[in-house]
This record gives C-alpha cells, structure tokens and sequence, in this order.
C-alpha cells in the first residue's frame, strides 16, 4: 500500500466531479420546475429557467469527462 495520496484523484479531478454534480442537479431542479410551472401555472416558464437548464447536459458531459480522466490507466 502507498501511503501518499494519488494526485490524480485528488485535487483538480475531484474538484471537477464536484463541478459536475452541482451543475447536473441545478439544471436537474431546473427542468423539474419547468414542469412544475406549466402543471400549476397558465404562464410560461422564463428564458432564464430554461438556461438554467442547460447545465444538466453540461453536468453530465463534465461527469463523462471526469469518468474518462480518472478510469485511465497509469503507465
């Protein structure tokens, strides 16, 4: 067992997991309340929400790069 810890996980790599789950769950919550508003509301839901709920794909695609960074092998 080495004791050191493994640079690649952490640091950087963790902090862009963290990156990824905040923006997946914000955009995530987002969508959710786009139905919520068009369930109890007459109105539309704003531009802005609908933004806002662009950071679920960029959440997932930070997550997938996350996935491939931290799943290669070191040499």
């Amino acid at each position: 067992m080495d004791p050191q810890p493994n640079p690649r996980t952490s640091g950087t790599g963790n902090g862009l997991f963290r990156t990824a789950m905040a923006l997946f769950i914000v955009g995530f919550l987002a969508i959710v309340a786009i139905f919520a508003v068009h369930i109890f509301s007459d109105t539309p839901p704003g531009l802005a929400l609908y933004l806002v709920a662009l950071a679920c794909p960029i959440g997932f695609l930070l997550a997938i790069v996350y996935t491939l960074r931290s799943g290669r092998r070191v040499r």
